[in-house]
C-alpha cells in the first residue's frame, strides 16, 4: 500500500504538488505539533473528512497534535493550502489558508519551534 493516496484514490482533479511530495520523500514527516498522514491514518481521515463536509472536496495531508486541526488542499483553489478545524460543524470549520504549501510549511515549522508538547 502507498504511504500517500494513489491515483486510483484520489479525485480527477488532484494530484500532489512536486514540493509536497520532496518533502514525504525525504521523510521529513513530523512537525511537531503538524504530522504529516500517511498509510492508514490518512486514508481514514480521507474518508471521514468526505463524510463530514460532503459539500467540499478536500484531500487532507498533515493534522495537528494539539487539535483537530487539519491541512487540505481543495478543489478550485489552485493549489492553496486550507487549514480545517475537522469535527467542527459544517460551515464553521474554516480556521486559516495559506497562499501555498511552502508557505504551510513555513507556518508549520514556525509552529514546530513554539511548540512545547507538556
Amino acid at each position: 500500500m502507498n504511504r500517500l493516496l494513489d491515483k486510483d484514490e484520489l479525485p480527477q482533479w488532484f494530484s500532489y504538488p512536486v514540493e509536497f511530495k520532496r518533502i514525504v520523500e525525504q521523510g521529513l514527516l513530523d512537525f511537531d505539533p503538524w504530522i504529516i498522514l500517511e498509510n492508514d491514518r490518512l486514508r481514514t481521515r480521507y474518508e471521514g473528512v468526505k463524510q463530514r463536509y460532503p459539500k467540499r472536496e478536500l484531500i487532507p495531508f498533515a493534522r495537528r497534535e494539539d487539535n483537530d486541526d487539519i491541512a487540505c488542499w481543495e478543489s478550485n483553489k489552485g493549489g492553496r493550502v486550507i487549514i480545517i478545524h475537522d469535527f467542527a460543524g459544517e460551515g464553521y470549520e474554516n480556521v486559516q489558508e495559506f497562499d501555498n504549501f511552502w508557505n504551510w510549511l513555513r507556518s508549520a515549522l514556525e509552529a514546530t519551534i513554539e511548540y512545547d508538547g507538556e
